[in-house]
C-alpha cells in the first residue's frame, strides 16, 4: 500500500476508478440510455433520450479532438481505427449487439448502472457478456471472428473522417477539427431543438457530463499514463471486453494486472449504488420467468460476441470511437441502432421499467 500512489500506472488505475464512480453516479441519476433513447422515440414519440445522446457525442466529439490537439495525443492509436476495416464484421457485430441489449433491456454500460441498484438480473447479463467476449477474442469463437473480419477488408487511405475532407487540400489535423466542429455543432442544434429537452436537466445535463468523461478517459490514459518506457494503452469508456478484463481479475488477480477499464467498471458499480442508497432507490431484483432468465442469457451472449467484433459498445463505438472520427465507429453504430430495431419489432419489445 505505500507505494500505491508511486507511479503512472497507479495514477491510471485510480483516476479510472474516479470517473467510473462519476459516471455511475451521472448515468444512475440521468438515466442515461441509448437503447431507452431509441425504444422512447420509436414507440412513444419521446426524443429526450435519444437527444442526451446526441448531446454526449457531440460534447465527446469537440471536447476529445481539442484535448487531443492541445495534448498531442495520437487517437488514432486505438482499436477503433484498424489500417483495414473489417465491413463485415462490424456491421454483424453491431447487429448481433444492438438485438443482444434489447433482448437483455440494457447494454453493458447500464447493466453495470443497474447492478449497483440491487438488479440481479444485471449480474447474469454481465456473466455471460463477459464470457461470451472472452470466447470471442481468444477462445472457441476466435476462428468466427477472424473469418467474419477477413470476408471483406479494404485498406482505406486514411482511417477516419479525414479521407472526407482530404480531397478538399485541407491537412489531416485541420480536416479533423473542421469535422469535429461541424459534427458536434449538427447534433448539438438536433438535441436542443425540442423544447421538451432543453426543459429537462436530468437529460442534457446527464448527456453533457459523460460526454466529458470520454475526453477524461483520453486523458487519463493519453496524458497521465503517457511513460517512454511503459506507456499505459490509450483508451476510454467502453464496457465489453472491460467486462471480460474483470471476471478474469477476481479470478485470476494474483497472476494478471490490474487495468484501466477494470477500475472504471468497478467504479460504476459504486457510483451507482452510491446514487441508488442516497436516493432510496436500491431494491432487489431478479427474473419474473424463464422467459425473462433466457432473453437475458442470449442478450449477453449476442453482446459479448457482437461487441468484439464491432470493436465496442454504445459507448465504446457510440461516445468514445465516435469522438476519435474513426470510420469503424458510424459502421458499428449503424448496426447497432438497426439490430436493436430489429429486436424491438420481432422480439416483442423491451420491458417498459428499469
Amino acid at each position: 500500500m505505500g507505494n500505491l500512489f508511486a507511479n503512472h500506472l497507479s495514477a491510471v488505475l485510480w483516476a479510472g476508478a474516479l470517473i467510473g464512480v462519476v459516471y455511475g453516479m451521472i448515468a444512475q441519476w440521468s438515466r442515461f440510455c441509448l437503447l431507452r433513447g431509441l425504444f422512447n422515440r420509436w414507440q412513444q414519440n419521446d426524443s429526450r433520450r435519444l437527444r442526451a445522446f446526441a448531446l454526449a457525442m457531440a460534447v465527446a466529439l469537440v471536447s476529445s479532438q481539442w484535448l487531443a490537439w492541445q495534448a498531442g495525443i495520437n487517437l488514432t492509436r486505438t482499436p477503433y481505427h484498424p489500417t483495414s476495416l473489417p465491413v463485415v464484421a462490424l456491421l454483424v457485430g453491431g447487429l448481433l449487439f444492438g438485438y443482444g441489449m434489447a433482448l437483455a433491456n440494457a447494454c453493458g454500460a447500464r447493466s453495470l448502472v443497474l447492478l449497483g441498484t440491487g438488479n440481479l438480473r444485471s449480474l447474469l447479463v454481465l456473466l455471460v457478456l463477459g464470457i461470451a467476449a472472452y470466447m470471442t477474442m481468444s477462445g472457441v469463437l476466435a476462428e468466427f471472428r477472424l473469418w467474419m473480419e477477413d470476408l471483406y477488408r479494404p485498406t482505406l487511405p486514411a482511417t477516419d473522417l479525414t479521407l472526407v475532407t482530404a480531397p478538399l487540400g485541407l491537412d489531416t489535423e485541420t480536416g479533423r477539427l473542421v469535422l469535429a466542429g461541424l459534427l458536434s455543432l449538427a447534433l448539438t442544434a438536433w438535441a436542443l431543438s425540442s423544447r421538451a429537452f432543453r426543459t429537462s436537466p436530468r437529460d442534457w445535463l446527464g448527456g453533457l457530463l459523460i460526454g466529458l468523461l470520454v475526453a477524461a478517459g483520453w486523458w487519463i490514459t493519453g496524458v497521465l499514463g503517457a511513460d517512454d518506457f511503459d506507456p499505459v494503452r490509450l483508451a476510454s469508456l467502453t464496457f465489453v471486453a472491460p467486462v471480460g478484463d474483470s471476471l478474469q481479475y477476481l479470478m485470476l488477480s494474483t497472476g494478471t494486472s490490474l487495468r484501466f477499464g477494470v477500475t472504471v467498471v468497478a467504479g460504476i458499480v459504486a457510483g451507482s449504488f452510491l446514487v441508488a442508497l442516497l436516493t432510496r432507490e436500491f431494491v432487489w431484483q431478479s427474473f419474473t420467468s424463464p422467459g425473462h432468465n433466457g432473453r437475458a442469457i442470449v442478450g449477453g451472449f449476442l453482446m459479448g460476441v457482437g461487441g468484439i467484433m464491432s470493436i465496442g459498445c454504445t459507448l465504446g463505438q457510440g461516445l468514445s470511437g465516435f469522438s476519435t472520427l474513426a470510420i469503424s465507429s458510424f459502421l458499428a453504430l449503424a448496426g447497432i441502432v438497426a439490430g436493436s430495431r430489429l429486436a424491438l419489432r420481432f422480439s416483442g419489445g423491451i420491458a417498459a421499467s428499469r
